[in-house]
């Protein structure tokens, strides 16, 4: 049996490929990762500027009460200063790239204190966000929250 230069190439040229799309997945997790945290940090510190940088236009968020926010109205209810974090954990996230979107979900434990009475409140959720990539940046698309 013959083997000629194009039969080589060709299995070369996909192994070569195999190990570049690995590369630019890990990047990509790791793009969103690191989203993902600044997003927490955003929520924490009600950081209107950031959260606004991190969301796309065309953001959907849901609640795990069932109200779902667009992005005008979830930036101007995470920053109105009606309550503020004691603590905000995201524990377990998962980041998944799959093309230009990306699954993440987490737990997210909180506590919170409301301005007006004072009155502490805790949180436990499963939370499913969908990332989409847009040019070079990974925006949130999507967010709904399950009490747990």
């Amino acid at each position: 049996m013959n083997i000629n230069r194009r039969q080589l190439a060709l299995p070369v040229i996909a192994f070569g490929l195999l190990g570049v799309v690995p590369a630019f997945a890990g990047a990509d997790e790791d793009a969103v990762a690191k989203n993902v945290e600044a997003f927490r940090a955003a929520q924490f510190a009600a950081d209107a500027k950031t959260l606004e940088g991190l969301c796309a236009a065309e953001l959907s968020y849901s609640h795990s009460d069932g109200r779902v926010e667009d992005k005008p109205t979830f930036v101007a209810n995470a920053t109105d200063a009606k309550s503020k974090f004691l603590q905000l954990a995201y524990q377990d996230v998962s980041v998944r790239v799959v093309g230009p979107a990306a699954i993440v979900r987490f737990h997210w434990v909180g506590e919170s204190q409301a301005a007006a009475d004072g009155k502490k409140s805790n949180t436990n959720l499963h939370v499913l966000m969908n990332w989409q990539k847009q040019g070079t940046d990974w925006k949130l698309l999507s967010r709904a929250s399950t009490k747990l």
